[in-house]
């Protein structure tokens, strides 16, 4: 990716504020500073289905969309996609399971396979 490539993408993002869930902290990390780095001011990361659940019925922190990682601690974390769903908030599975991992329903949401690159996230998020 050349700078010039660098400087599109962080302008795909620019102004979007996005939520990041995801149990690794490691890879958390690195998602916000790949966001943060695409331009993107980053909500999170929140590590848990419980602890995702509680901030959406909180709904202080606005953002609108999010990067949902699909196993987090062994639970998988559809109930947090239909609470997106239901506020009408797009967001991009993150899963090192592919396609076959997603029950037959979430199929049609966007989806980037671990470990996925910085360009496919980016272009992800930006098409929701």
């Amino acid at each position: 990716m050349t700078m010039s490539d660098l400087g599109a993408e962080t302008a795909r993002l620019a102004g979007r504020r996005i939520l990041v869930v995801e149990d690794d902290y490691l890879v958390g990390l690195i998602l916000v500073d790949l966001l943060e780095d695409a331009g993107a001011e980053v909500v999170g990361p929140i590590g848990s289905v419980e602890e995702a659940i509680a901030f959406l019925k909180d709904g202080v922190q606005a953002f609108d969309s999010a990067v949902l990682d699909v196993n987090l601690h062994g639970r998988k974390s559809y109930p947090i996609a239909d609470a997106l769903t239901a506020r009408s908030v797009g967001f991009v599975f993150a899963t090192g399971y592919g396609g076959a991992g997603l029950e037959d329903r979430y199929q049609r949401h966007p989806r980037c396979e671990k470990p996925f690159t910085h360009a496919a996230l980016v272009t992800a998020l930006a098409g929701l």
